[in-house]
């Protein structure tokens, strides 16, 4: 099998469990303003979108006009319910005592998000200085270039290093850039991965084995 020198992690479904929290809230928010979906709406259209697509989508949903505020009002309730609900990945801590290979992590979220939700769960100090944020070159999966960042930042070519993902939109950026992807499908409720991925697996703690 082929030796990686540098593992690229997503966050949000790979290093912490935080898409229900994120996505319900979404959901929340706009049958506020009519928009009449449901959670089950919300993982399969907003799961790893960046936030503009999502809202760009909740606006042909809704009765009413979406408040200006909304992002913001989005962004300060979220980090309130992270900060009581998130948790690591299951198994993620050992998968990242055990390797032996450089990492960082590459996510679409904002810099603060990542920082906050890393430090929530123990593992900012694991990944401080290998955070990349999509917002900082204003590029969004399935547009590769964060990968193609994390990897030149890192020191390493594209083929030298695999990329962890648990979203479409993740798995086909990191394809675009020419990068191995391996799929994260625990809470790949619709089976997207099977089949675009590289390789899928379903149980973190697998993935030092599988390496």
């Amino acid at each position: 099998m082929k030796k990686y020198k540098c593992i690229i992690f997503d966050c949000d479904g790979v290093l912490v469990d935080t898409e229900v929290t994120s996505n319900q809230l979404l959901v929340e928010m706009a049958n506020d303003y009519g928009a009449n979906i449901d959670l089950d709406y919300a993982m399969k259209h907003f799961k790893g979108s960046h936030f503009r697509d999502c809202l760009k989508l909740i606006k042909t949903l809704v009765t009413k006009s979406v408040s200006e505020t909304f992002e913001q009002d989005y962004r300060t309730e979220l980090d309130k319910r992270f900060k009581d609900t998130v948790k690591p990945i299951k198994g993620i801590k050992n998968v990242i005592e055990k390797l032996d290979v450089s990492f960082c992590v590459a996510s679409s979220g904002t810099d603060e998000k990542i920082r906050l939700n890393l430090g929530l769960v123990g593992l900012l100090d694991a990944f401080e200085g290998k955070i990349f944020s999509c917002y900082t070159i204003q590029k969004w999966k399935p547009d590769p270039d964060i990968f193609l960042l994390a990897a030149k930042t890192m020191g390493y070519s594209p083929e030298n290093c695999l990329v962890v993902e648990d979203s479409k939109l993740g798995v086909q950026g990191a394809l675009n850039g020419g990068f191995d992807v391996y799929g994260y499908t625990e809470h790949d409720y619709y089976n997207e991965l099977e089949g675009l991925a590289t390789k899928t697996f379903s149980k973190m703690e697998d993935l030092i084995e599988i390496l």
